[in-house]
C-alpha cells in the first residue's frame, strides 16, 4: 500500500461511524487488514454486526455500557478509562503485529475531550504512526493535534435530525 493518510470525520450530524464503517468495508473488500475500535459505544448496532462478519475486519469494543458521560460515576470514569486504554494497547498491538492497514478510532474525539483514555498514547499515534498506516478517527470534536495532522478532514453537520422531533433511534438507521 502507498503512504497511508490520517482521516477525519467530525460534526455534530449522524453518519461519522456510518462513514467510517463504509471506508472500512470498502478497504477490507479491497484486500487491506483493518482495526475498528470502538470508544464509548457497547450496544449492538448494525454496522458492528455487519463488521465482525467479514474476515479482514477486527472489531474492539467494550462489553459494558456505561451511558453518557454526564451520567457516569467517577467510578464508571476509572473503569471506562481503564478499558478504553487496554483496548487501544490490543488494537495497536495488533496493528503492528499483523501489519494492519487501517486502524479506526470512532469517538475517540469524546474520549480525549472526556479525558477516558491515555491522551499521550493517542497523540503519539497521530503524530508518528506507521507511515504506510491509514487512521481514522470519528467524534463530535476533533482535538486541535488530529486536526494539524489530519490529511483529510470531513465535517458532518446536521441540519435536521428526527431527535429534535422526539422520534427514538431506529434500528438499522441510527444504529
Amino acid at each position: 500500500m502507498s503512504k497511508g493518510l490520517i482521516h477525519v470525520y467530525c460534526g455534530d450530524g449522524k453518519g461519522k461511524t456510518t462513514a467510517a464503517a463504509g471506508l472500512s468495508i470498502r478497504a477490507a473488500g479491497c484486500g487491506m487488514k483493518v482495526v475498528f475500535l470502538q470508544f464509548l459505544k457497547a450496544m449492538e448496532s448494525g454496522e458492528i454486526e455487519i463488521l465482525r462478519k467479514i474476515d479482514l475486519i477486527t472489531v474492539i469494543r467494550n462489553e459494558k455500557d456505561y451511558g453518557f458521560f454526564n451520567r457516569m460515576t467517577e467510578e464508571d470514569k476509572l473503569a471506562i478509562t481503564e478499558l478504553h486504554n487496554k483496548n487501544l494497547k490490543a488494537a495497536l498491538d495488533m496493528v503492528e503485529r499483523e501489519h494492519c492497514d487501517m486502524l479506526v478510532l470512532d469517538e475517540v474525539c469524546a474520549a480525549y475531550n472526556y479525558n477516558l483514555l491515555d491522551r499521550g498514547l493517542v497523540e503519539k499515534l497521530v503524530k508518528e504512526k506507521r507511515d504506510d498506516l491509514e487512521l481514522v478517527l470519528t467524534g463530535r470534536e476533533p482535538a486541535p493535534v488530529f486536526l494539524e495532522y489530519a490529511d483529510y478532514v470531513s465535517e458532518i453537520r446536521k441540519i435536521k435530525h428526527p431527535y429534535d422531533r422526539k422520534i427514538t433511534a431506529r434500528r438499522g438507521i441510527e444504529y
